[in-house]
């Protein structure tokens, strides 16, 4: 089995992650993003992982379980951000998200 399908792959889900949290203006689809950007290094750890050596085997999929987790807390905070600025400002649009700027 080559890499180049699983990197691909990889790369276009990357890509379409880079392209919705610079294009979208939605605050739950921007955190959508960052997942699919996440989703993406998945895919690609679990593809290094086929070649490594007999003892770096688990490896990627470790790392890959990693990242889902540091994931998971990051939807948690992200919707708890969101959900706030709802209440606060009645709109989840990250150009109304400017009180931390001089």
């Amino acid at each position: 089995m080559t890499l180049a399908g699983p990197l691909l792959f990889g790369a276009f889900i990357f890509c379409v992650g880079v392209y919705g949290v610079i294009a979208r203006r939605n605050a739950v689809l921007v955190l959508m993003s960052v997942e699919l950007m996440l989703n993406a290094v998945n895919v690609n750890l679990v593809a290094f992982q086929l070649r490594a050596p007999g003892d770096a085997a688990l490896t990627g999929h470790v790392f890959a379980l990693f990242v889902i987790a540091i994931a998971a807390a990051e939807v948690g905070v992200g919707l708890a951000i969101v959900l706030n600025m709802f209440r606060n400002r009645a709109s989840v649009n990250v150009d109304d998200a400017d009180l931390m700027r001089w």
